[in-house]
C-alpha cells in the first residue's frame, strides 16, 4: 500500500475530514487542508514530523506508514502500538 493511500486510510478510520484531521493532529497553522489533499493524492509527501503525528494518531510505528511493504492494520487506531516486526 502506498503512502498516500495509507494517509487516507488513517484519516477515514478516525472518521475525520481533512480539516478535522489538521485540528486533531495539532498542526498549528503550518499545515492547511490543501497540504493534506496533496499528500492524499500522492503529489507530495509530508515531512517527518507530520508522519510522526499520523503514526501517533493511528497508534502504529512510522515504519508502517512510510514502508510500502507494510500495510496499515485493519482496525485503527490500534489498541497497542503496532510494529510490523
Amino acid at each position: 500500500m502506498k503512502l498516500a493511500q495509507k494517509l487516507v486510510r488513517i484519516r477515514e478510520a478516525l472518521n475525520l475530514t481533512q480539516g478535522e484531521l489538521i485540528d486533531m493532529l495539532d498542526f498549528r497553522g503550518a499545515v492547511k487542508q490543501q497540504h493534506v489533499s496533496v499528500w492524499e493524492k500522492g503529489i507530495r509527501e509530508p515531512d517527518l514530523l507530520s508522519l510522526m503525528k499520523y503514526a501517533k494518531a493511528a497508534n502504529v510505528c512510522v515504519e508502517v506508514i512510510v514502508d510500502d511493504a507494510h500495510d496499515i492494520p485493519a482496525r485503527l487506531p490500534c489498541k497497542k502500538t503496532y510494529h510490523p516486526h
